[in-house]
Parts: structure tokens; sequence; C-alpha cells
């Protein structure tokens, strides 16, 4: 559904659950002056889908994204969806949306009417200006470029599938899909130097060792030249090869020694699709918590201008408490801390320390206490933190009551679990730490690093896993990880396990 430029017309936007793209289209224009005018949000041109359950559970199988090559991965997911959901076993969601120019927002067309203006908005609006204004997506994202590319990638699959057969493209694509959690870049690489600048920097480095010379020890035998000459053999390569690399599958690409031309290139697809969705894994927390908030937000606004009903309203606010549920940590459906749940908290907290703050709040959160400029402050924190930051900086006490958080430890050396992090000063900003490090990503996967590969002698890769908190890799996984390495480096695969501190 391409946006077209209407004026909101006064009174119900709709009176019924049944939906018709005129209503839709009302709707959408409604929902979109509260975002641009009140909420002051920045986003893309949207694209507003209705699709069936079966191309939702379709969209579920390829990881959410449109013209994505063929994996029969896919087709398993989905079969494993579409079993679940025919026995009642598990709902589809309201919708999905897609970090492209233009946001496309899949909406499921069993939606009634007020779920369909509660997706929307939380949708074409809320992720939406997430996806634009985060740090994180615009450092590691092409949203103008990304529909193009699964289109190319689409394409060259299939052609390889054509030339090479359907075994050895499932093979490669077999292997890059089981390394794409440690196929992505971290860390902002350094500029690629120039001809000339690497030139200069050559000549500078020539220049300081000659000043630096001891004419005097050259003199003398060197009884460990061998052994200087390997170091120096293995300093070049590690300057050569930019080692440690990070990223396996970068490293595979560029250094394999048996790779073939098309099987690069589908690594460089995989890891450029890993690297895509690598933010989202970093701001589940704050994605979620602004769409929420933001849906939230335009739809109370616009029942309070007589826009919606009340029963309208009732209906999304079911949904939304659904959505919202944290169950106890006792309860069956328990599986942690819900992300929605969480992010939506601290985003209306925000607001509340901005207009009604507490001694307290003065006290923990001086710069905003009372400013009345939430708006402002929330839009910062969309476009600077990320969710392990985010926790960090605006976890208030006040939300920890809520949840009624307390942290534990739970040691392997120790015979019982201890309470560490209760209610009172110290405890707060102990719980606020433990939680901020339960969404760092660098605490939870493992760190896996090329350290180093002799291309001209055994051609073995040593690869390098760092252990936070002194854990070690599990076996199995560690024993099948090395297995796909194996099978894209064509030559014996190590890997030794340090400590962080090391």
């Amino acid at each position: 559904m391409v946006k077209r430029a209407t004026k909101p017309e006064s009174g119900l936007l709709f009176d019924q659950a049944d939906w018709d793209f005129d209503t839709l289209w009302r709707t959408f224009d409604a929902i979109e002056q509260v975002a641009r005018e009140d909420l002051e949000l920045d986003f893309y041109p949207n694209q507003i889908e209705i699709i069936s359950s079966e191309q939702m559970l379709d969209a579920y199988s390829s990881i959410g994204m449109p013209l994505m090559y063929h994996h029969w991965s896919f087709g398993k997911h989905f079969l494993g969806h579409e079993r679940l959901y025919r026995k009642g076993a598990r709902g589809l969601a309201y919708e999905i949306v897609i970090n492209s120019n233009p946001c496309i927002s899949y909406c499921l067309e069993e939606n009634t009417m007020p779920l369909q203006a509660l997706v929307m908005a939380h949708a074409a609006f809320g992720h939406n200006h997430f996806f634009k204004s985060n740090h994180l997506f615009e450092q590691w994202t092409d949203a103008d470029g990304i529909l193009d590319y699964l289109e190319y990638a689409r394409r060259f699959i299939a052609s390889c599938e054509e030339k090479h057969g359907l075994e050895d493209v499932e093979a490669t694509l077999d292997a890059a899909h089981s390394l794409m959690p440690h196929g992505v870049f971290r860390h902002r690489r350094p500029r690629q130097l120039s001809l000339r600048e690497a030139e200069e920097q050559r000549q500078a480095r020539i220049a300081a060792a000659e000043q630096n010379v001891y004419y005097l020890w050259n003199t003398i035998p060197d009884a460990d030249e061998g052994q200087q000459s390997q170091d120096s053999g293995l300093l070049d390569r590690k300057r050569e090869m930019q080692l440690p690399e990070e990223n396996l599958l970068y490293f595979l690409e560029h250094y394999s020694p048996v790779l073939t031309s098309w099987q690069r290139e589908i690594l460089r697809i995989v890891r450029n699709i890993g690297q895509y969705f690598y933010p989202q894994k970093q701001t589940k927390v704050m994605n979620e918590g602004c769409a929420c908030f933001v849906h939230y937000y335009i739809l109370n606004k616009l029942h309070e201008q007589g826009r919606l009903s009340d029963g309208a309203m009732l209906e999304i606010l079911h949904s939304h408490t659904n959505v919202l549920t944290q169950p106890d940590f006792d309860d069956p459906r328990f599986s942690g801390i819900n992300p929605y749940a969480l992010g939506f908290a601290m985003m209306e907290d925000i607001k509340r320390v901005c207009l009604n703050p507490t001694e307290e709040d003065r006290e923990w959160f001086p710069d905003i206490a009372g400013s009345g400029d939430w708006r402002n402050v929330l839009k910062h924190a969309w476009a600077n933190y990320r969710d392990e930051s985010f926790i960090q900086q605006f976890l208030s006490p006040a939300v920890m009551r809520r949840f009624r958080m307390f942290a534990i430890s739970d040691e392997s050396s120790s015979r019982y679990c201890t309470v560490t992090g209760i209610h009172n000063s110290h405890g707060y900003r102990h719980l606020r730490d433990t939680l901020a490090l339960d969404h760092d990503l660098s605490a939870l996967e493992p760190d896996i690093q090329v350290a180093d590969a002799d291309l001209l002698g055994d051609r073995c890769l040593h690869l390098k896993a760092i252990r936070r908190n002194s854990v070690p890799l599990d076996a199995d996984s560690k024993l099948a990880t090395l297995k796909h390495v194996e099978r894209l480096w064509g030559y014996k695969v190590e890997i030794t396990e340090v400590d962080a501190h090391r």
C-alpha cells in the first residue's frame, strides 16, 4: 500500500471490526499525523502490505525477509511453524517489519481493524523511526540497498545451483549459515589506506628503524636469530592479514586456499545478511520498547481526540497488555524478562521522570528529572544507545521495584545460590549492572577469532576463543563449528581457549 497525501477527517476512524482499504487509508493518515506533528518522529516512507497466514508463515521461515534465496532450512522452519499454528499451539505475529527504504510492514489479513491500527502505529512508525535513527542501524545496515541486494543474492545463488549443482551449493550454505554468528564485524574497521598513504607509512617506518639501529650490536652473533626470524614471519603474517580477525566468514572468504570464486561470493552474501541483523540482536529491548511506546501514545491520543471508540480502544489495550505480560518466575510461561515489557516500562518511566519526578528520581537522573522534555530525551536514547547501555543509563529503582527484581549469584564453586542485590541503594546499582550484563552480546556469545594462518607452511588455521568469566565453550558446539570451518578452510583447524584477561 503506497502512501497517498490526504488530510485526516474528523470523527471516528472506524466503527466496526471489519476493515477495508479506505478505512486503512484513513486510519494510517491519522496515525501519521500524530507521529509527525506530536511525537516529531523521523521515519522512512511506508509500504503496508496485507498478507495471509500462509504468507506470514513463509515470512517466518525466511527470517522475515522478502526475496530470500532458497535453502532447505527455510522449508524446515516453515513446516515446524505451520504444524504448531494448525494445532493451535502457537499464534502468528500481528505484523513483521523490514528495515528498508521504503519501510515494509506486513500486516496479517486476519487482524481486526483495531489491531490493524495498532500494528500500523507499532511497526510503520515505532520500528520505522528506530531503524532510521539508531546509530547501530545507521552504521551497519543499508536500508536503501537491502532489497536490491536480496534480489541479487537470490539470483546469484539460483545461478550457482544451476551451474555447480544443488548439493555443492547447499554444503557451502550450510557451513556459512552455521558460522553466521561469528561472521559479523563487532567494531568499526579502520579506513583502508590509499596506495600513497600506505607507501608514506612504510617509508616513515623504515626511516624510524634506521634512526634506532644500534650498529655495535650488529657485530655480535645472535644465538636466537632463528627464533627471531620465525617471530618476524609471524608478525608479518598478522600484519598482512590484519590478525587477529573477529569475522570468521570474512577471513575465510579472503584467505581460504580451497574456495572457488562463487563459494567466496556466497560467504560474502551470508555475512552481509548476518551483519544486517546484528544491530537487531543488540537492541531488542529498545526497539520493541520504542514501538510499544509509540503505538500506545498515538492510539491513546486518537482516543482522546474522539477518533477511536471505547470498544476499539478496549480491544487495542487487551492486545497491548498481552504483549507486555511479564510472567512470574514460577509461571510455566516464564523464560526471562520480557523485552517488550521492560522496554516499554523504562520508556514510560523516562516520561514520568521528566514530567513528575520524585526526590529519588532527582538523585538518580539529575539531568532529566523535571525537565518536561521527554520527547527529546527518548529520541536521544533511541538514537544513541543499545540495550546494555540503555539499561545502564536509564533503569530506575521504580522500575526495579515494579518488576520485583533481585540479583542472584550462582557460582559453580559454591553449593548455594546467594542473593547479591536487593532493594536498597547499593542493591539497585548492582541490579542495574547485572541486568545490563545480561543484555551484552559480548558476554552472551562466544568470542572466536582467527589468531594465525601460515599460508606458505602447513596451512593450519589457528583460532582463539576468548573466555568470559572463565566459561568454556560447549564441547558439542565446538566440534560442530570446527567441522564447518574445516570444510571452508580445506586444511586442519585448531582452536585454543584463553581467559579474557590474557
